[in-house]
């Protein structure tokens, strides 16, 4: 069989260069093009001696001898390259449809769900790693002792695939789970977000509802006995295929520190949180159904430190944790929020939270954050209304941002060195800080930030 050349279009993106390291330690051929590529994607790229040498879209890069196009989000319609592959019918795949081709002879697992879908999906890794199980998979964020969040190979018997609901491609608007095909799978929970796509709840419903109803005979549905809809869809009589609910496992925090209540005795956890919690006993229920037995499970699980930027310990002193974490839906800012605030009672929280994704600074959707930092003694939001204009969304006003969150307590910033500023000048004695966000609080250093205030 004759090596396989594969070009991404929009190579830089996380999941697309990931999915390029992936192919390429696998034996492929791999180039790409894009016209930005960030950190940090571009080291790891040129690491592995497959970055572009320039950046931008160059039709004479597509010949007729490749096996296949992949074409991240980040392309448009009318991009060159990508009518160059279509004039010559190369085969043109989203990179959920390419991970498919990949793995059609593997079992497959699907983690999805609107929260907690990376956290699970990066549990159940940690536990068949430790277990030293031979399998492949695609996850969302760095995990510690995982070098790519991609590993394609051509033996392992299972892949786990974390699932999102979002669109494949510019060409394909198929969420990206239903390309998967699994036979297990499992919803965490669904809270409406990606309104630019799904711009009603019920739309945004539906698309979880189409991946229970792809479950395949035989195969199994996992879900969140507390969340509403996830348990209404997967209650759903289906011909042969089994539901299993999963609730926050029973645990006990002692002097900061987390225990799972278990048979085999009270097992210590670096991870905290209810939701965590929920998120572990989802983890389990699958590693069960792939033979994982329980005191495997928690054997391995008490070494996991979590998923990159999944409250992440930035710095800490006797006195103060700084914890980042990518919590930016209003379902996830309350579970992070109350989870740090329950996990250190005696402490104030301060709490951080950037409004940037398309949903989170729409007008219309901000009433969803309503009472959701009431867990926070000092509730802080930055925006920037730079971003509010580049996506062509409707002015937000700091009054908007006070009333929708329901929070009078609430300071609203909108210049990020006005933000560190204010929080430097704070006496951090007994307090930890929590700062929330998919973006980069425009531009703000936040391990110096976390350094200046716990070696202040």
């Amino acid at each position: 069989m004759s090596t396989q050349k594969v070009h991404f279009i929009a190579i830089g993106g996380s999941a697309m260069h990931n999915l390029a390291l992936a192919l390429h330690n696998k034996g492929f051929i791999v180039s790409g093009s894009d016209d930005e590529i960030f950190e940090p994607s571009k080291t790891r790229l040129e690491k592995a001696g497959i970055l572009p040498p320039s950046l931008g879209w160059y039709p004479e890069k597509i010949t007729s001898d490749l096996n296949a196009i992949i074409l991240g989000m980040h392309a448009r319609a009318d991009n060159p390259e990508l009518i160059k592959a279509q004039e010559l019918g190369i085969k043109i795949y989203s990179y959920p449809e390419y991970i498919y081709q990949q793995s059609i002879d593997k079992q497959r697992i699907v983690i999805a769900g609107s929260h907690g879908k990376t956290s699970i999906t990066s549990m159940i890794l940690h536990v068949l790693k430790y277990n030293k199980r031979s399998f492949d998979y695609m996850v969302g964020a760095l995990i510690e002792g995982f070098d790519t969040m991609v590993k394609l190979t051509e033996d392992a018997p299972l892949i786990i695939l974390e699932g999102d609901e979002y669109l494949s491609s510019p060409l394909d608007k198929t969420p990206k789970f239903l390309h998967y095909h699994h036979h297990i799978g499992l919803i965490s929970g669904i809270a409406w977000d990606h309104i630019n796509v799904y711009p009603t709840f019920d739309e945004y419903v539906n698309q979880f509802e189409a991946f229970a109803e792809a479950s395949p005979k035989g195969g199994i549905l996992i879900y969140s006995e507390n969340d509403d809809f996830a348990s209404y869809i997967c209650k759903k009589e289906r011909d042969d295929v089994q539901s299993i609910e999963y609730d926050a496992h029973k645990n006990d925090i002692i002097d900061g520190i987390t225990y799972l209540i278990t048979d085999f005795g009270k097992i210590p956890l670096h991870i905290f949180g209810k939701h965590n919690m929920r998120n572990l006993s989802g983890a389990k229920a699958v590693c069960n159904k792939i033979g994982i037995t329980d005191e495997m499970f928690y054997q391995a699980i008490r070494s996991f430190k979590g998923a990159a930027n999944r409250l992440e310990v930035l710095n800490k002193n006797y006195s103060t944790v700084v914890f980042k974490d990518f919590a930016h839906a209003p379902s996830k800012v309350k579970a992070t929020t109350n989870a740090v605030k329950k996990q250190y009672e005696r402490k104030d929280l301060v709490a951080v939270l950037e409004l940037h994704t398309f949903s989170s600074l729409n007008k219309d959707f901000l009433s969803q954050y309503k009472d959701t930092f009431k867990a926070a003694d000092v509730p802080l939001v930055y925006y920037s209304p730079e971003t509010v204009k580049h996506k062509n969304l409707k002015e937000i006003s700091e009054k908007d941002i006070i009333d929708s969150f329901n929070s009078k307590d609430l300071k609203v910033f909108t210049d990020s060195q006005k933000l560190s500023d204010y929080l430097t000048g704070l006496d951090w004695n007994n307090k930890n800080l929590l700062l929330m966000s998919s973006g980069n609080f425009g531009g703000l250093d936040i391990k110096k930030l976390a350094k200046e205030i716990v070696e202040d």
